[in-house]
């Protein structure tokens, strides 16, 4: 696929990055030289100086022939105006803008045919926003991915000592739990990545992913470790935007804090919340910490936009008792380093945003993806069409159906039933197959098994 992203930012370089891995025709657009070089240094693609929305920049870039525009920079402007030009003069298939002001997300009408022609709309600060507040509301959980509208879940969950299922094989999952299905995905276990089967022993330190409805999750994570209690004390640090959303979505059900450095922001925060308490002051503020009872918090999550900055008030804020840390950190390498250590969650922003920009570029019709292992693994929900002359997967069993080595079918969802996935499960079409991917570079693989045949018509 020919692909144009605009901004050579965070969030272009990490797009960038995964696509030029899978043969992708990748063109990168930025004003910044020294960005656009590094990019150079490390991938495979063409680089672009320019103005991201200006009509012969785009035509450099190659606007004429291009499958998708994704423009990210910094300007919710210069992405919307972008947009429009690559309509207008190249009559572009897809394009796909980061709008962040709710000044315009606000006006939806705005972005049609007939105004900014953006086919997809995506906020990467209500992306990382939506990530925080599944982990708070399911304690325990490193991650916690939806599919099929939040019908099935994917949960990564460390295995402790203690755990019924620790020490034990997978195939006693289910005689613990009688009537509850699910089914492991992967384990990953000092790094690296174990096929899971029936007479695998689940070690403590294990990362588990699983695959259940929603419904189950906390009778399965029962099964890895103690279960948390439910979080209600809650302190945000940074009150930006994502700490401002993450408090207004969560105030209403949980104790909330927010601390932020700039005295006018703070009483400005203060003034559109209801029931947040808003503190100005330093995040790594020990005494402020202490006068506003760290102690007694069930998470503390840094989310200011310096990484150092959440990285040194988590570790101090875990120091000083609260009871779960968590921290955005956008620099790739910090991120295992930290979470190895006294942080207990690492955000990884780029991680929470790439799922909703690659599903737009997969073959087949993929309808959801999620990036874990920073990039290394992929889970991916794509709809199987056809019949079974049409079809590599219609009319197949699970266990007929020639998988890419480390790839599973961990749930179907058909309607509004889920299935989790056995060998013998028939895959029917319009199904919902979800699938983990222990190595993303099998992917053009699983995305011809859901291509259909010329026969489908």
């Amino acid at each position: 696929m020919k692909v144009i992203i605009l901004g050579a930012g965070q969030v272009g370089s990490s797009v960038a990055n995964n696509l030029a891995s899978e043969a992708n025709d990748i063109t990168v657009v930025d004003q910044d030289e020294d960005l656009l070089r590094e990019l150079r240094d490390r991938l495979d693609l063409r680089t672009i100086q320019g103005h991201a929305a200006h009509p012969d920049v785009l035509l450099q870039a190659g606007g004429e022939d291009a499958e998708m525009i994704l423009a990210v920079t910094n300007s919710d402007e210069t992405n919307m105006v972008a947009c429009q030009v690559a309509y207008t003069l190249f009559h572009t298939p897809t394009k796909i803008a980061r709008v962040r002001a709710p000044g315009f997300t606000g006006y939806p009408q705005l972005f049609a045919a007939d105004a900014f022609p953006i086919d997809v709309l995506i906020s990467p600060e209500q992306l990382v926003t939506d990530y925080i507040m599944r982990l708070i509301e399911n304690p325990g959980a490193l991650q916690v991915l939806d599919f099929a509208g939040g019908l099935v879940r994917l949960v990564a969950v460390k295995a402790y000592y203690g755990g019924p299922l620790v020490g034990n094989e997978l195939s006693q999952l289910y005689e613990h739990m009688p009537g509850i299905e699910a089914r492991v995905a992967a384990i990953y276990r000092r790094g690296k990545a174990i096929q899971p089967e029936g007479d695998t022993i689940v070690e403590a330190d294990d990362e588990v992913f699983f695959i259940a409805a929603t419904e189950n999750i906390r009778a399965v994570m029962s099964e890895l470790r103690k279960l948390e209690k439910p979080f209600k004390r809650l302190m945000f640090a940074g009150g930006g935007n994502i700490g401002t959303r993450l408090a207004g979505a969560l105030e209403n059900r949980y104790q909330v804090k927010l601390i932020e450095c700039d005295k006018q922001r703070a009483q400005k925060i203060a003034e559109e919340l209801t029931h947040s308490i808003v503190l100005h002051g330093d995040v790594a503020d020990e005494n402020l910490l202490l006068e506003e009872n760290i102690e007694s918090m069930d998470v503390f999550c840094a989310v200011t936009n310096d990484d150092e900055a959440n990285i040194l008030s988590a570790m101090l804020a875990k120091r000083l008792g609260a009871r779960k840390v968590m921290a955005l950190i956008n620099r790739h390498a910090y991120v295992d380093m930290v979470q190895s250590g006294s942080v207990d969650i690492a955000i990884s922003p780029q991680q929470a945003t790439i799922g909703s920009l690659l599903r737009h570029v997969r073959r087949g019709d993929v309808v959801m993806v999620h990036s874990l292992r920073h990039g290394a693994a992929e889970a991916i929900e794509a709809v199987a069409h056809g019949d079974a002359s049409s079809s590599k997967v219609v009319g197949k069993a699970v266990e007929a159906i020639d998988l890419p080595k480390g790839t599973s079918i961990g749930a179907i969802v058909r309607g509004e039933e889920v299935l989790i996935a056995h060998h013998d499960t028939v895959i029917q079409s319009e199904d919902h197959v979800i699938m983990f991917l222990a190595d993303k570079k099998r992917i053009s693989e699983v995305e011809r098994l859901f291509q259909v045949g010329i026969t489908f018509l």
